[in-house]
């Protein structure tokens, strides 16, 4: 019955040793410390509890998914169909990107980057020709993820 008691009064033993005593000594150069153990030249600091207040109440939590505002069938349907129309629109948009992109990348592939020199003599450029070729690559594979990505939305459509 004894121990029961003692277990009851720990939680407040450990309490009031959370609330230490803080001590600040500045030295001859200036450099402050604080400590929680006195230390000689050091003063006690007063310090006030700080003010706490509880968190506001949440209008709804992860658990309730009743909580979360409805729409009827009828507006998610027609929301569906106007997030469909849209995708595709940018499907057929990004296709005539990559047909143009393609394009652009068979002309940068024949096209040799030359230049000439005041004698007359003329000379293939092949760094100015691989950065042509390479710019023109990346462009198809930015408009190929771009498609794929789409296609990605179009699927996960109801």
């Amino acid at each position: 019955m004894k121990l029961r008691y003692l277990f009851a009064l720990l939680p407040l033993f450990l309490c009031s040793r959370a609330q230490a005593e803080i001590y600040k000594y500045v030295d001859p150069q200036g450099h402050v410390t604080y400590s929680s153990t006195p230390m000689k030249g050091a003063k006690k600091l007063n310090l006030e509890a700080l003010p706490t207040m509880q968190s506001p109440e949440r209008p709804h939590t992860v658990g309730e998914p009743e909580a979360f505002p409805r729409v009827n069938e009828e507006t998610q349907r027609s929301r569906d169909d106007t997030r469909r129309k849209i995708l595709e629109d940018e499907l057929a948009s990004e296709q005539k990107l990559l047909d143009q992109a393609r394009q652009n990348l068979q002309t940068a592939q024949d096209t040799p980057q030359v230049y000439h020199t005041q004698g007359g003599k003329t000379f293939r450029n092949v760094a100015k020709y691989e950065a042509s070729v390479k710019a023109a690559q990346q462009d198809v594979t930015l408009h190929e993820k771009n498609i794929e990505a789409i296609k990605t939305e179009l699927s996960q459509l109801k």
